[in-house]
């Protein structure tokens, strides 16, 4: 006589020990739901131009589709900017110090935008280090806005490593890249002592590449 309660309190169980059918579907929906914000959190922001099998540090970076962008002849844009909040910034070295182009005015300005992370960055950067430090007496000042990275000290871990002397700006929100209108890293944009663009670049640099565009913009 008892076998028909046992049934009957069988069925009230869930399928797992004391959940239900419709508890476990929201369990699980809120797994997957972390691990896609986990997953959009901790990957870089795009992926590596091309249409096949091609050298990831060949290439550059793609972040955004690719759009109009700053033009030669155009004065570039200070390191600067009020967002939509009203609050500003200002881009910064690794010691907190301002980078200001009205500060360069009078010397050939090479501005990259990079990231630690971007396989094309991380090929280029022996060129930038050591054409940096070859033409830097002959006017020419690098400054490299690092975009996308964790934290400043990720930036100066990398500097370290590589013993980079050029000076590093962390755009922390990506103001600047997108004041800049950049699309993908590396781009370079390289810009004369009066402040005039004199060309733009998307993608990583070869030494013999570089030096034709630096050249181009050293003081006389």
């Amino acid at each position: 006589m008892d076998r028909p309660e046992v049934r009957h309190a069988r069925r009230r169980h869930g399928l797992v020990g004391p959940f239900s059918g419709r508890q476990l579907g929201l369990i699980v929906l809120a797994v997957v739901a972390v691990i896609a914000i986990l997953v959009v959190i901790t990957r870089p922001l795009g992926t590596v131009d091309g249409g096949g099998p091609r050298d990831p540090a060949a290439t550059p970076y793609l972040l955004e589709s690719p759009k109009p962008g700053l033009t030669a002849g155009s004065i570039a844009p200070e390191f600067a900017v009020t967002r939509s909040d009203g609050t500003t910034f200002q881009l910064t070295d690794l010691d907190g110090a301002p980078i200001r182009l009205a500060d360069l005015r009078g010397r050939g300005v090479w501005v990259n935008f990079w990231a630690s992370w971007c396989p094309p960055c991380q090929a280029e950067t022996p060129v930038l280090r050591d054409l940096s430090e070859e033409y830097e007496p002959r006017g020419l000042t690098l400054v490299a806005a690092a975009v996308q990275e964790t934290t400043i000290d990720d930036i100066r871990a990398y500097a370290e490593r590589y013993d980079l002397g050029y000076r590093i700006g962390w755009d922390v929100a990506a103001d600047i890249f997108h004041l800049y209108r950049v699309y993908a890293l590396p781009t370079h944009f390289f810009i004369r002592p009066d402040g005039s663009i004199s060309e733009v670049y998307v993608g990583p640099l070869s030494a013999d590449a570089a030096r034709a565009k630096i050249e181009a913009i050293l003081p006389d």
